[in-house]
C-alpha cells in the first residue's frame, strides 16, 4: 500500500507541474499541450501499475539456476602424527 500511494503522489506531482509549466495559448488552444500532458500522464500510471505488479521480473533481483558440480578428486584431510617430541595435525591431500 505505501509503494502505491507514492507512486500516486508522485504521478500527481509530475501531473500539477506540467499542468502549470505548458503554455496553452500558442498551439491551437493547447490541444498540442493537453496531449502531451495526458500522454505523460497515461504513461506515469501505467508505468506505477506495472512497477507495482506482483508478477516476477526477468532476471533482476532472482538467483540463477542450479548449477551441477562434480566433486574434485582430490581433497585436503587433517592429520594427527606423533613428531617425536608431541602430537601435531597436518593436512594432507586424499585422492580417491
Amino acid at each position: 500500500m505505501k509503494k502505491v500511494l507514492s507512486a500516486f503522489l508522485a504521478v500527481v506531482t509530475i501531473a500539477g507541474s506540467l499542468a502549470t509549466a505548458m503554455p496553452a495559448a500558442q498551439a491551437d488552444g493547447g490541444r498540442v499541450a493537453a496531449g502531451v500532458g495526458l500522454g505523460l500522464l497515461g504513461g506515469a500510471i501505467i508505468g506505477g501499475a506495472i512497477a507495482n505488479s506482483n508478477r516476477p521480473a526477468y532476471g533482476y533481483g532472482y538467483a540463477p539456476g542450479p548449477v551441477y558440480v562434480e566433486e574434485p578428486e582430490c581433497r585436503l584431510v587433517r592429520e594427527r602424527f606423533w613428531d617425536g617430541y608431541g602430537w601435531r595435525v597436518r593436512r594432507v591431500q586424499v585422492c580417491d
